[in-house]
């Protein structure tokens, strides 16, 4: 996972920061949409997409953390 390895943590942790909480008002997509998935509500290929799209950037810093963590 070179490719990890490369990218900035400083470019990695706004943007999983943003994309979590994006938009601000009135509730982040991401939270909504894990209330909706605990609630087995999230059926909608869109809702779905959302999901992921706004919790992608989390794991790939939860994969950079875990990496920086292994490397001391």
């Amino acid at each position: 996972m070179k490719w990890l390895d490369k990218l900035p943590l400083s470019v990695i942790l706004p943007v999983a920061v943003f994309f979590a909480l994006a938009p601000f008002v009135p509730e982040p997509h991401l939270w909504q949409k894990l209330n909706m998935l605990f609630e087995g509500t999230l059926s909608k290929p869109i809702d779905i997409f959302d999901l992921f799209l706004h919790s992608a950037p989390l794991a790939l810093l939860v994969l950079k953390l875990m990496r920086l963590a292994g490397q001391k």
